[in-house]
Order: C-alpha cells, then sequence, then structure tokens
C-alpha cells in the first residue's frame, strides 16, 4: 500500500513538473497601451524577447546604384516585370533576390540550363509572380497597411526557397481513438492555426481565401438572417488567435477589453487588421493562385492547392514584420507597380468602406 502510494506521489511530481515546464518562465513585463482601467496591457516576456529580436532582424542592404543608364528591358531578353529598371538597379535587384530566396542555390534556383531569358524553370515563373505582388502590396495596400516600413522578398522568405509559415487547405488529423475526423477540426492543437487551443484546425481557407464573415454576434434581434452560431463564433476565435501568435501580442493590440466589438472604442490596429485581412485575401487569390499550374506537386497540398500567406508568413511573431526595418527604402523599385507588373496581373479594384476606430493611443 505504502509503495503504490508513493508510486502515485511521484507520478503526479513527474505530471506536474512536465506541466510547468510548458510554461513561460516568470517575471513577465507588461506595457499599458490604452486607458487606465480598460486592461489595455501588453504583456512581454523578457526571457524570450532578445531570441525574436535576433530572429527578426533585416539584412544589411547592397549599396545604391543610380537609375541612369540603359534599361534592362533593352538590354535583356524576356524582362517582364523589371524592365524599366536602369542595368545597375536590376542586377542590384537580382543579387538581393538571390540572397533573400535561394542563398544556397544561387542564381540557378530560378535560371536554367537554356539561358537566363528562358523560362525553363517553373521557378522563374513563380519569383515575376512574387515581385509583382510584392509591388501591389507596397503601392496598393501601403497606405492602409504596410507603409512605411514595406515589404520585400526577405520580408517573408528570409533565406528560405518558401516562407517557413504558409499553409494549404487540408482535411484536419483524424481525432485519437476515433474513426472519423472532428468536422471542423476541433479538438487539433496547432501552433500557427490556433495556438494550440481547442478551436477549429483551419480558419485560414474560409477567411483568407473566402470572404467568409468575421462575426459571432448576431444583428438581428430575432433568428432570421441570423447566421452567427456557436460553430462560426469558435471558427472566428479560432483566426483570433492566429492573429495573436502570428504578431506575438495579446487581443487588446486591436480590441479595447470594455467593448471588443465595438470600431470606435478600437485601437487603430485593429482597422489595420481589417485591411490586411482583404490584403491577404487578394494577394492569395489574385497572385498566389495564379502561379498554381505551374508548381510541381511536391510545392502543392493534399487539395491540389498553392501553398497560400497568412498572418506569420511576414510577421513571424512580430507586432511588425522585422520588428518594423524599413528596408523598402533601400529598394524602391518594389514600392510600386511597373509596367509590366500590371500587365502580368490584371487585379480588379474594388471599394469597400472600412470601419473607423476613434481610439487614440493605440496604434
Amino acid at each position: 500500500m505504502m509503495k503504490t502510494s508513493m508510486r502515485m506521489l511521484g507520478v503526479g511530481i513527474l505530471l506536474t513538473t512536465v506541466g510547468l515546464a510548458g510554461c513561460e518562465k516568470p517575471p513577465q513585463e507588461v506595457v499599458q497601451r490604452g486607458y487606465r482601467g480598460t486592461g489595455m496591457e501588453q504583456v512581454i516576456n523578457p526571457g524570450t524577447l532578445d531570441d525574436m529580436i535576433a530572429r527578426n532582424q533585416a539584412p544589411e542592404a547592397a549599396p545604391a546604384v543610380p537609375a541612369t543608364g540603359p534599361k534592362a528591358g533593352d538590354i535583356y531578353e524576356n524582362v517582364q516585370v523589371l524592365g524599366d529598371l536602369s542595368v545597375g538597379e536590376f542586377t542590384r535587384l537580382m543579387a538581393s533576390i538571390t540572397e533573400w530566396v535561394s542563398p544556397e542555390e544561387g542564381c540557378t534556383y530560378c535560371h536554367g540550363n537554356e539561358g537566363f531569358a528562358a523560362d525553363d524553370k517553373y521557378t522563374k515563373k513563380v519569383a515575376r509572380v512574387m515581385i509583382a505582388m510584392t509591388q501591389r502590396a507596397n503601392e496598393t495596400w501601403g497606405a492602409t497597411h504596410t507603409a512605411p516600413t514595406g515589404v520585400t522578398c526577405y520580408t517573408c522568405h528570409r533565406g528560405n526557397n518558401v516562407p517557413e509559415y504558409v499553409w494549404v487547405t487540408e482535411e484536419a488529423p483524424m481525432m485519437p481513438g476515433s474513426f472519423a475526423t472532428a468536422p471542423t477540426g476541433q479538438n487539433v492543437a496547432d501552433v500557427a492555426a490556433n495556438g494550440y487551443a481547442s478551436l477549429p484546425y483551419d480558419p485560414f481557407t474560409p477567411y483568407l481565401e473566402g470572404d467568409a464573415d468575421i462575426r459571432m454576434a448576431g444583428d438581428t434581434a430575432l433568428p432570421t438572417g441570423n447566421r452567427k452560431s456557436i460553430k462560426q463564433t469558435e471558427w472566428t476565435y479560432s483566426l483570433m488567435m492566429h492573429f495573436s501568435q502570428s504578431l506575438g501580442v495579446n487581443c487588446t493590440y486591436c480590441h479595447n477589453s470594455r467593448a471588443f466589438a465595438n470600431w470606435e472604442q478600437s485601437p487603430p490596429t485593429r482597422v489595420k487588421a481589417w485591411h490586411a485581412i482583404r490584403m491577404v485575401r487578394e494577394l492569395n487569390n489574385e497572385y498566389v493562385w495564379e502561379t498554381n499550374d505551374w508548381l510541381p506537386e511536391h510545392r502543392q497540398g493534399p487539395s491540389g492547392d498553392p501553398q497560400k500567406i497568412a498572418c506569420n508568413t511576414c510577421h513571424q511573431g512580430a507586432y511588425k514584420p522585422l520588428y518594423g526595418a524599413p528596408m523598402l527604402k533601400d529598394f524602391p523599385n518594389l514600392a510600386t507597380q511597373s509596367a509590366g507588373s500590371k500587365k502580368l496581373i490584371k487585379v480588379a479594384t474594388e471599394s469597400e468602406k472600412a470601419p473607423a476606430a476613434a481610439m487614440v493611443g493605440g496604434g
């Protein structure tokens, strides 16, 4: 009896130790971001902050070159997007993209045996669309989301051929001890999708590819027309967990704790996030999907879709990508859409009135 009790005590101590090992080591630091009494605070772990800062450093930019001289489109063959750059600017940008995306493979990652002008490798055709996408993100979405720091290929790739954080539509894993998957993929912990919560597994497909309504409170008194169910609420919470994990912030980074749904009491960051959702949808549907016919099977998901972007693709745990390092100022050729970029991908501009956040001090 005594031995059994001692074993149970030992197991209890072991389980407690394992459980505590998953917790972040105190003390935490708290930064007030809004009015007192509203809980508008950002919790920071000093023990992990140094590591996050080290992982989000922008590389040193290559020395600038003059925009004068012959244009790349006049000198080289088959330059479709960057033909209006000077030869010097073109060469500098190509060398930088190589360091950002394929530092080990070099130029041969996109250029094959048939010469630099040939489109014999799918990676070159994809890269062309991705450059156009980057210009679109900086020009069209600059005022509402990406400015003033802007984005470059490095923002997402960080030296990898494919950004570390991308997603595909896939069926949720089977639940332990079950013959069927959960209808919404609930109780499947995934840090990228739902922050290890028991919320739906894939909040990306309906919200960051489709345009499902992100809302959990009905806007009618009676059930008529009110489709905001508990299930839809859980999908919304799953997406919110993804936001929080991607930016390394608490809910109050975008919401006022005394009125989560009220736009007028929300920080400006909530409006910025509203635009970000629409930007990601557009980039996924108009640019990433454009590349799908060229992709080999190992670059696609189980359902044959391309690897798409989400919030963590750029942010990677930081409230601003690379903690706001202004890389775009060193690469102004990525700041606006070139004539070739607009010709390559024609995106219809839709106007949707953004909500207005009035709270001051939360930006």
